[in-house]
Order: C-alpha cells, then sequence, then structure tokens
C-alpha cells in the first residue's frame, strides 16, 4: 500500500505539473480522440508529454511504448487524472483491441513492427469484422483472401467500419478456405488502408454524423507476415479480440458522455427547485437506482481488473460487462433526455432553439442506443452468457 500512495503522490505532482490547463477545462478533450491526426496546441501536446511517459498505454510493457504499470498504479493513474479533469491522451480500437490482441497473440517482430505507432498515436486502426450479409452472424463471412505464396489477396466488403476515414491500418477477417466449417476457414491478417484496391463509403447516422463506412476490398494485398496466428485459425484470434471490445465498450465510462455532463448536473438544471433538489418522487427513485447501477458496475469492473492483475484473463465474462455495460448507458442518457423533455431533442441542425449542451447530450442519447449494437447486440451478448456462463441448456 505504501508503494501505491508514493505513486499517487508522485502521479498527482506530476499530471499537475504536466497536464496543460486548457486541457483541464469542461468540456475539454483531443480535437481527434482516436488518432494524432488533425492534434494541435495543447491537444498535441498533451498525447507527445503522455507518450513520451509511456501512459498512452500505462499497462502494456515499455519496450513497445507502454508505461509498464500494475493495475493498481494504472488505477491511480485513472483516479488522478479524473480529479482534475484530465482527458485520456487517445482512445479507441487501437489501445482496446488490435493492441491488446498482438500482445497477447502476435509474435514479436509484429509486435515491434505495430504496437509503438499505436502507443505514440501515429498509426490508427480499423476493424474489418461486419459484412452486408454476415453480421451478427459473423462467421458466415465471405471476403476472400487467395493464397499467393508470401502474401494474400483479398477481394470483398466490409461495412460497419468504424473509422475506416482516418485508418492507416486495418485488422481483418478473411476466409482463406471456403471448403470446411465457416469457423475453420477463417484467417486473422493485417493491412495497409493506403493499399490502391482499398476504397470506402461513409454511411450516415441517424444524429447526423458518419463514424462509419462501407470498405471496398480489390485485389488488397496482404502480407503473409502480417498474419496473426496460423492460416485458417483466425477465428479463435477474431473471438479473443471480441473479448476486448466488449470489454471497452461495456466498460463504463460512457455514462459521462466523455464529457463533464452527468445524469446529476441534467437533474440540477432542468427539474431542480431553487436548491437543485428533485421534489417528482417517482423520477428521483429512477436516479437513485441509474447512480446506483452506475457505482455496482464500477466496483465490479475494478475487482475484474484486480483479477487481471492477479493473471486471471478474462473471457466469457466480457459478454455480461458490454451487455450490463452499455445498456446502462443507454439507459442512462434515455434519463437524461427524458428529464430535458423537448429540449433533449434537438437536432444538431438546430442551433437557435437548443444549446450545445443539448446537442450534446442527443448525440449521446442516439449513440448510445447503437453500443447495445456495435461489438455484438445484446441478445447475442445474453445467448453467450447464457450457453458459457450459466451452462444452461440450448433449446
Amino acid at each position: 500500500m505504501a508503494s501505491l500512495d508514493q505513486f499517487r503522490s508522485e502521479t498527482r505532482s506530476w499530471l499537475a505539473a504536466n497536464c496543460p490547463a486548457s486541457m483541464r477545462e469542461k468540456g475539454a478533450g483531443a480535437d481527434n480522440p482516436y488518432t494524432r491526426k488533425k492534434r494541435s496546441g495543447d491537444s498535441l501536446l498533451w498525447l507527445e508529454t503522455m507518450a513520451g511517459k509511456g501512459w498512452v498505454a500505462p499497462t502494456w510493457p515499455t519496450k513497445y511504448g507502454g508505461g509498464g504499470l500494475s493495475e493498481g498504479e494504472n488505477a491511480v493513474l485513472r483516479e488522478e487524472m479524473a480529479a482534475i479533469n484530465a482527458p485520456a491522451p487517445l482512445a479507441g480500437m487501437s489501445l482496446t483491441m488490435i493492441g491488446p490482441t498482438l500482445l497477447e497473440m502476435g509474435n514479436e517482430e509484429q509486435k515491434q513492427r505495430h504496437l509503438p505507432g499505436i502507443t505514440s498515436g501515429t498509426v490508427h486502426w480499423c476493424q474489418g469484422y461486419s459484412e452486408p450479409n454476415a453480421g451478427s452472424d459473423l462467421a458466415n463471412l465471405q471476403t476472400k483472401a487467395e493464397d499467393k505464396g508470401d502474401h494474400f489477396i483479398i477481394n470483398g466488403s466490409k461495412i460497419w467500419t468504424s473509422g475506416a476515414m482516418h485508418a492507416d491500418w486495418m485488422f481483418c477477417l478473411v476466409r482463406t478456405d471456403p471448403n470446411v466449417k465457416k469457423q475453420k476457414g477463417i484467417s486473422f491478417v493485417l493491412f495497409p488502408m493506403t493499399d490502391p484496391g482499398v476504397s470506402y463509403k461513409p454511411i450516415r447516422l441517424i444524429n447526423g454524423e458518419a463514424p462509419f463506412c462501407q470498405v471496398f476490398f480489390d485485389d488488397v494485398r496482404a502480407e503473409k507476415s502480417e498474419l496473426i496466428g496460423k492460416i485458417n485459425e483466425g477465428w479463435t484470434v477474431g473471438k479473443r479480440l471480441l473479448q476486448h471490445e466488449r470489454s471497452s465498450i461495456g466498460g463504463g465510462g460512457n455514462h459521462r458522455l466523455g464529457t463533464d455532463i452527468t445524469l446529476l448536473d441534467i437533474v440540477r438544471e432542468y427539474r431542480g427547485d431553487e436548491n437543485g433538489k428533485l421534489d417528482d418522487p417517482i423520477l428521483r427513485l429512477q436516479v437513485i437506482q441509474q447512480e446506483m447501477d452506475v457505482a455496482a458496475f464500477g466496483e465490479t469492473t475494478k475487482r475484474i481488473a484486480d483479477e487481471a492483475e492477479s493473471g486471471m484473463t478474462p473471457g466469457f465474462a466480457t459478454s455480461m460487462i458490454k451487455l450490463y455495460g452499455s445498456e446502462m448507458n443507454k439507459n442512462n442518457t434515455e434519463l437524461m433526455v427524458s428529464i430535458m423533455g423537448p429540449q433533449g431533442l434537438g437536432s444538431y441542425k438546430d442551433t437557435d432553439n437548443f444549446t450545445a449542451r443539448e446537442h450534446i447530450v442527443t448525440a449521446a442519447w442516439l449513440g448510445n442506443k447503437a453500443s447495445t449494437i456495435a461489438g455484438g447486440c445484446s441478445e447475442v451478448q445474453l445467448d453467450i452468457i447464457a450457453k458459457r456462463i450459466l451452462e444452461l441448456p440450448s433449446a
């Protein structure tokens, strides 16, 4: 405990000296949280400073640009950053999905080649999983990779690809053997998005944003050295990456919308009396229950982090995390919009009748609905929980 107390003191001092004041302001955050691209000013400085410290990926080994921290030290770091409203220097699937998967299942050359680019924020990744005819039935994917000796030639299409327009590389599930059981003929490969055979088309959502794309592959080249695991055994790699994804999506952080706006802030502003108290007993009960759920879920994720530090690798329990976390985040913004009434339904185009704060809540309300689908919909997670955790018989 004494060592953690010392680490906390040193971390607090370092953050006070190195986190730019502008990054601690309400609503402050990186101008592009997923990559170094288009960063400038204090946002870029914060990323560079944290990367130099190794705290973009605090628990990763130092030889790959990480901080080498224990889970306990990482928890302290997060707490001290939250205390001064310091945003994460980098976010997204580079850190939460492909990075952890490479650490666990990549060879040393692949780790040395790709992980430093993630920890510095210079290389941004996207995911090639879902297809127009293979969404929840992911193993039915048809994007084909032909074996050409030292490389593969890939043809096909992926859909709902987050951040494809910004990505430098893609990690992708491809079919390398169409003549075996569908899960057995899949491989997990990496390739640059700069390949001339890669093209994409943005997909606009109901909240007005277009964070996803459909991506097309026409004779795209993927080197054999970028095959993760063995050929035709990529389903195992792909499933492990999904467990990392589900943990990150359901991690509970979205209940603050990525800003300083909380449920209690909305209560005070839109439904509180002169003392900021909520006098509607039914609504008060709903808010109390939501805050209890958030607190309980936070303690659960801490316990899972403690177990990870002791060597226990999260497995199918990640489906529970993803299910509960995404549903909790959705319920949180549903409650916010309910409290705000008509002001919670602002179009992002209407800047005359709705404030920027109201636009943030509305966008989060719509976006959190999508989080119950992304990374495996809630129904799929319930099926996994029933079969793999509770071991219930199939119907």
